[in-house]
């Protein structure tokens, strides 16, 4: 008979384990506390959609939806697609389900998301984000809400240090499209010059060349005009009471006139938060305001602003988390005390302590087992304990040991 051959997991996925998972669980548990202080309702969303949703809402010529997505015809012969991001779905459920009479409606939401590209650090094909959104505020100080949270949020994880919140303006409608208009004229004056991923965008996405890697590019993106001479006096005020906002929470920020998000409904407000500790790939956590997005999905004009972080960046550059080892560990020696640890084990665990039981190795294996698994007790139950109605409770930390009865248990490990 043939040898089975162990299946591989998918390139660009990943199977997250021990200290990666802890990590993983930490900045999805932080996310979550410091949500709710902020009021963010979290959403639940299908992990996949109707392609179209990303297809109008990213942009038919953008590279995630003709190079990257996951997308499939299923049974009914409908065109499907596993969520590349989450604002077009989330954008798609308030439109879908009437959720307009909630504005202003601050939601946040975080799982997996699926798109085809090279795996690199802290990149995946399967990778997970947390998200954020407010929808249904036109004003600034949503914008310097959501940058708030996102400030707060890198702190409460401890990995604020060396992070740098680089923003710009896209300016209003008006602003952006003599911007733009500005910078076609610029770049196809040195078309012959740029690389040939520049020269299709100078087509389709202009705005993407200012922040081309190629380096053939970079003198002529740099030399390229500013929106700030294009701006309207209402774009101008819209930025100013951002950086106002923001100097009034004492959230630090620089300001980044190359930074740019290539779609149309994109306005005003656009931003990274920014380290050097994760290589080229610098980028933690990004957004910006996005009033034109609901259009493209055929519903109302409505204003929104929004932001997205990895959990996997996030976490990489958390300190090594503090493994946090059971508050005890039951030993059991002698016929018919493993079924009372057993009994035990479930009072203590319905009372909100966390235990195990060591089952096998002689008793000086299973103090090194306990010891390793970080445990703070060692609950001991042999024969005689058992028939005096205790248990030996030793305290790792300390090496006292002490009996205590089993009625008792419960009181002294929760005291």
């Amino acid at each position: 008979m043939a040898k089975i051959q162990t299946p591989q997991p998918v390139r660009g996925t990943q199977d997250i384990f021990g200290e990666e998972q802890e990590r993983f669980h930490h900045v999805v548990e932080t996310f979550e506390r410091v949500r709710r202080l902020y009021g963010f309702k979290g959403v639940e969303m299908p992990v996949f959609e109707p392609t179209a949703v990303f297809a109008r809402s990213l942009g038919e010529t953008t590279d995630v939806v003709s190079k990257e997505m996951y997308s499939f015809e299923d049974r009914g012969g409908d065109s499907l697609t596993l969520r590349p991001e989450f604002t077009a779905g989330i954008c798609r459920a308030f439109l879908s389900n009437g959720w307009q009479q909630h504005v202003p409606l601050k939601l946040s939401a975080h799982g997996p998301l699926f798109r085809y590209e090279r795996p690199q650090k802290g990149r995946y094909r399967q990778f997970h984000q947390l998200d954020a959104e407010i929808i249904g505020a036109g004003e600034a100080a949503a914008d310097v809400e959501l940058l708030c949270f996102a400030d707060q949020l890198l702190n409460e994880l401890g990995i604020a240090d060396g992070v740098t919140l680089q923003l710009n303006t896209l300016g209003d409608a008006e602003s952006r499209d003599a911007w733009r208009d500005a910078l076609v004229e610029h770049f196809q004056a040195h078309k012959a010059e740029l690389s040939q991923d520049s020269q299709d965008r100078l087509e389709r996405n202009p705005l993407r060349i200012l922040d081309s890697k190629e380096r053939q590019d970079r003198p002529i993106a740099d030399a390229a005009p500013d929106i700030d001479a294009y701006l309207s006096n209402e774009a101008k005020e819209f930025f100013a009471q951002v950086t106002e906002g923001l100097d009034a929470c004492g959230v630090a920020w620089t300001r980044n006139s190359r930074l740019v998000r290539g779609l149309d409904y994109y306005r005003h407000t656009a931003f990274e938060f920014v380290t050097d500790r994760l290589g080229a790939q610098g980028t933690v956590l990004a957004g910006g305001r996005y009033d034109g997005l609901m259009e493209s999905l055929g519903g109302p004009a409505t204003p929104a602003v929004g932001w997205a972080a990895g959990i996997e960046r996030l976490g990489m550059l958390l300190e090594e988390p503090k493994a946090a080892g059971p508050d005890a560990i039951f030993i059991p020696l002698g016929d018919g005390c493993e079924a009372s640890a057993m009994k035990l084990i479930g009072e203590l665990r319905r009372a909100g302590v966390s235990c195990d039981m060591a089952y096998k190795g002689n008793m000086k294996k299973r103090m090194q087992k306990a010891n390793a698994a970080g445990a703070a007790h060692v609950i001991i139950i042999g024969e005689n304990e058992l028939a005096n109605g205790v248990a030996a409770v030793k305290n790792l930390a300390t090496g006292d040991q002490r009996e205590i009865v089993l009625s008792g248990l419960v009181e002294a490990l929760t005291a």
